[in-house]
């Protein structure tokens, strides 16, 4: 990993530790709640994605070092919380899609902010039970 890729992720993981508390709280914003793979908590992250059918789709932009996708391999079972709503369902890791051909699908706003901060691209696929 070059030096500038880990400058990016911790200066992003910096700013999201302090916005993702209040975005967690608004109550239209779409929240992933994933398990914590080592303290078992629930463990709530603000994400920008889209319901298409009976999946919800999001890309990660920090791929696999992205705290809720180390905890989707260890479960994963989560909620996704979508226009105040939560719905269960079980998430999948699609390494194999094009997380840049997914986020033109995706919302605009957050799309736009994966590809400038994200430095390992990774779509996740999350099937809901309801």
């Amino acid at each position: 990993m070059s030096r500038l890729t880990d400058l990016r992720f911790r200066a992003a993981t910096s700013v999201q530790r302090r916005v993702n508390p209040l975005l967690r709280r608004l109550p239209l914003q779409t929240v992933l709640e994933t398990t914590g793979r080592v303290s078992g908590l629930p463990r709530q992250t603000p994400v920008g994605g889209r319901r298409v059918g009976d999946a919800f789709w999001l890309v990660s932009e920090f791929g696999e070092r992205s705290q809720y996708v180390r905890n989707i391999k260890a479960d994963p079972r989560v909620r996704v919380r979508i226009r105040g709503r939560w719905h269960e369902g079980t998430a999948h890791l699609m390494p194999k899609d094009d997380p840049v051909a997914r986020l033109r699908r995706l919302p605009r706003l957050n799309s736009t902010a994966v590809r400038v901060i994200g430095t390992g691209l990774l779509t996740v696929r999350v099937d809901l039970a309801d």
